[in-house]
């Protein structure tokens, strides 16, 4: 059963198209994973979702009965009314609780006065067992977990609301949400102004929430741990695939390449009538034929401009397209028009550029011991004995204000450690990527921002930036005009001109949405360098780290193996194995510090992934074979039987696949 339907949604400003034609349905229980590039229109859908905003066109609807609790991106109006403090407004969350805590009050009163009647005591029986059973005797500590679970001790507990800051009160309303317990929990980036812990504890507590949740997060690892389908949202309209993103990661290359299977079979096609029509036109004796199909391509063109070319494989009739053409295309526009079918959308992996770095002598990278870092009379934290090789990948993790952007300036040699030592190995060349691209000339445009660090022309300038998804008109937009997570994109694109040996990334993923996320994370993966990446992105950290160093307090710790691994360790030792073993959805690493192995052994467990599923579909397609010949389905036995053997022959190319790699 469903808690809400919406049908052909669309929303538009004047002639803009936001989006348009989007349906879908929200099932009881499931948590839902909305992920799409920034501006296609992720927050406008849910607050249409919700109620708060109505759509230009379709409809939503809503089971009776059911409530809805809606977490903004940011909270600061939402208590503007409020005089509350912090712990007096999650306590209005319970006042049906406590008015019926004061009518039991009422009756101890007159029983404790004598008045025992078997009436009496059993009216008190049951207003206890129903105030019970509806947590009246908890509702205090569960404010209390909550509101220090987000990251609000005792001391903000009778602090005034308006007193909060803004990342505060989004964390007050998140933690009224959570203790209110609505049917369905629509998120809006709730991981926003979280730390790692706050996040870890939030990924608990949603895993276990047992309502409906929605969600839009650019945090891969977050939605990971906690949604079951992800909704992918492009401008095409909302895919829905099961699990959670690795999951769905592991889907949309299947669905991809199976898209592209039909592109070039419908496109070779169309191709092959357009030649057909282009050669037979002048013959009187084959005129008509090729009258007959220049208009079904004129058709068929029109189809695939509007829906799309899976449209004409899953068998879409002209006459339920809803479309209409005024006259058939020439044979000249026909030819142009076919050779201009593109496939929709891009690839799952959008880019594959390499950052190639120098070649560097030697196998140290940087050494540090007794290393005291921080400014005079600040110190931050210490380093007994650290070493990065050649090839390693260390994570810098800790909570904001530790030091970690400063050790950072210590290896760039912008500031001197305040005792001790931190070396670095000879002939290093080092990239910096920081949190703020202040490098970049805002005035320049991009193409001319990257001619000033390379002079190899104008087109392959251009191709350079077309990798880093700066395509067409963009290269002559002037820097000034591009979003947090583009400049980034362009200062990656110049760090991949430069040949450094040896990267130092400050929060790389800061401002990016997912597609500019996994565009990153495969430069990164491929490149054959060292890595020094201070990040809160753990999915990020996750795919790279050999090494995890963590400022706590005042120490860098540092742990040999990956992130992963890490985690577990600390989990072993809080004897939390049971209670989040779920963490990380990908199966472990075994610890290999060298990140080529590392590379293979994800390729392994993604084949394996996709192995499972394959032979999860041949059980089900089998299944469904044995029920279509029970029921003497002629027509139905033959096409299950084809789809038996096809996916009988994908599962033998996924196991030729991981023999190659395995082995």
């Amino acid at each position: 059963m469903s808690i809400l339907t919406a049908e052909k949604l669309g929303l538009s400003f004047g002639a803009f198209d936001l989006f348009k034609g989007i349906s879908v349905t929200v099932a009881n229980d499931s948590k839902i994973g909305l992920i799409g590039p920034n501006g296609i229109g992720k927050t406008s859908l849910l607050l249409i979702l919700a109620g708060i905003t109505q759509p230009t066109e379709g409809i939503t609807h809503i089971a009776r009965g059911r409530r809805l609790g809606y977490l903004r991106q940011e909270a600061v109006d939402a208590f503007s009314d409020r005089q509350n403090s912090v712990y007096s407004e999650m306590l209005s969350v319970f006042t049906h609780l406590q008015g019926r805590q004061d009518q039991l009050t009422a009756l101890e009163m007159r029983m404790s006065a004598g008045e025992n009647n078997p009436e009496l005591l059993e009216e008190y029986g049951n207003r206890q067992h129903a105030f019970a059973e509806d947590g009246g005797y908890d509702y205090e500590l569960r404010i209390q977990q909550t509101l220090t679970g987000l990251g609000l001790g005792k001391s903000t507990w009778q602090m005034p609301i308006s007193h909060l800051s803004g990342g505060q009160k989004t964390r007050l309303l998140l933690a009224r949400l959570l203790l209110e317990k609505p049917d369905l929990l629509i998120l809006d980036e709730p991981t926003n102004h979280l730390d790692i812990e706050t996040v870890d504890w939030l990924e608990c507590t949603l895993r276990e929430w047992q309502g409906t949740c929605l969600i839009v997060s650019h945090d891969r690892y977050f939605l990971d741990s906690v949604t079951t389908t992800i909704w992918e949202m492009t401008s095409r309209g909302i895919e829905t695939y099961s699990g959670n993103y690795s999951a769905y990661l592991l889907q949309r290359q299947e669905r991809w390449e199976y898209f592209e299977r039909v592109f070039r079979e419908e496109k070779a096609r169309l191709l092959r009538e357009a030649d057909f029509i282009q050669k037979n036109w002048v013959r009187a004796s084959t005129h008509a034929r090729a009258l007959g199909l220049l208009r079904r391509i004129s058709r068929d063109i029109s189809i695939v401009q509007n829906q799309g070319i899976m449209a004409l494989r899953n068998g879409k009739k002209w006459s339920e397209s809803g479309l209409h053409v005024e006259r058939p295309l020439d044979v000249v526009e026909a030819i142009r028009a076919v050779n201009a079918i593109q496939m929709d959308g891009n690839r799952p992996l959008a880019i594959r550029p390499r950052l190639v770095a120098d070649k560097i002598s030697g196998n140290l990278i940087l050494q540090a011991d007794h290393a005291l870092i921080g400014y005079p009379g600040h110190p931050l934290f210490t380093v007994n004995k650290l070493l990065l090789k050649r090839g390693e990948c260390a994570a810098l993790i800790g909570p904001n204000g530790t030091g970690k952007t400063t050790f950072l300036k210590v290896l760039l040699g912008q500031f001197q450690p305040l005792s001790g030592e931190v070396r670095l190995g000879a002939s290093l060349k080092i990239g910096y990527f920081a949190q703020v691209q202040d490098h970049l000339d805002p005035v320049k445009t991009l193409l001319e921002e990257i001619l000033s660090r390379k002079e190899i022309g104008d087109e392959p300038a251009r191709r350079h930036l077309a990798l880093y998804l700066f395509r067409g008109e963009e290269a002559s937009k002037p820097v000034r005009a591009l979003s947090g997570g583009a400049r980034a994109r362009l200062a990656l694109a110049i760090l991949a001109l430069e040949g450094a040996n040896l990267l130092l990334l400050d929060e790389p993923t800061n401002h990016m949405d997912i597609p500019a996320q996994e565009a990153l994370q495969e430069v990164l993966e491929s490149y054959s360098g060292t890595i020094l990446l201070v990040s809160h992105d753990r999915y990020l950290i996750n795919r790279l780290a050999t090494q995890v160093w963590e400022l706590e307090d005042g120490k860098l710790k540092i742990f040999a193996g990956s992130y992963r691994e890490y985690i577990l360790r600390g989990q072993t030792a809080k004897g939390d194995k049971a209670g989040r073993k779920t963490l990380l959805a990908p199966r472990p690493l075994a610890r290999d510090n060298n990140r080529e192995t590392r590379r293979r052994e994800q390729a392994t467990n993604q084949l394996e992934e996709r192995i499972r599923q394959q032979e999860a579909a041949i059980q089900r397609l089998s299944e469904e074979l044995q029920r279509s010949g029970d029921a003497r389905d002629t027509e139905k036995t033959l096409d299950i039987g084809w789809q038996v053997a096809r996916a009988q022959a994908r599962l033998e190319e996924l196991m030729a696949d991981w023999e190659k790699i395995a082995v």
